[in-house]
């Protein structure tokens, strides 16, 4: 059973997850395309950052920006190795659109990346709801990213 969470970051299996994220981002796409929050980011007032677990097994992660009272950004999704292909990814994704609705958000967008890596996520987004749409809140179009989004 998968138990997801608000996460203060505070954890050393939480902290190596998102330094994992960071880590590929920057050696799968060039610098200044990548957009991944880091911890700071990731402790703002703006953004609520939960993790999904197994007992003590930390499976994944996933966070919720608010841009405005109307509208939400996914960040920092993120599924251990060792959870991948088990469903995880998906659940974590159901958790935040929920949160989303039940903040009254109307929309919910995201940015992912334009390579072969992020191909799962593509999928994973698309079959959740989300369509292409062009640069959202302080994005510029990029060779390197996918604008994504879906009304809720």
């Amino acid at each position: 059973m998968v138990q997801i969470e608000v996460d203060d970051l505070s954890r050393p299996s939480v902290r190596r997850l998102v330094a994992e994220h960071l880590t590929d981002m920057y050696d799968t796409s060039p610098a200044d395309s990548v957009h991944a929050l880091d911890l700071e980011a990731l402790r703002k007032p703006d953004v609520t950052f939960w993790t999904a677990w197994s007992g003590p097994e930390l499976l994944a992660c996933g966070a919720l920006k608010e841009l405005n009272p109307r509208e939400g950004e996914l960040k920092t999704m993120r599924t251990t190795a060792g959870a991948r292909g088990r469903g995880v990814g998906a659940t974590m994704l159901t958790h935040l659109l929920d949160e989303a609705r039940a903040r009254g958000y109307e929309r919910i967008s995201l940015e992912t990346g334009t390579q072969p890596y992020f191909a799962a996520a593509r999928r994973l987004y698309a079959r959740h709801g989300f369509v292409e749409c062009g640069p959202f809140v302080g994005y510029v179009e990029d060779p390197y990213s996918v604008f994504m989004t879906r009304r809720l």
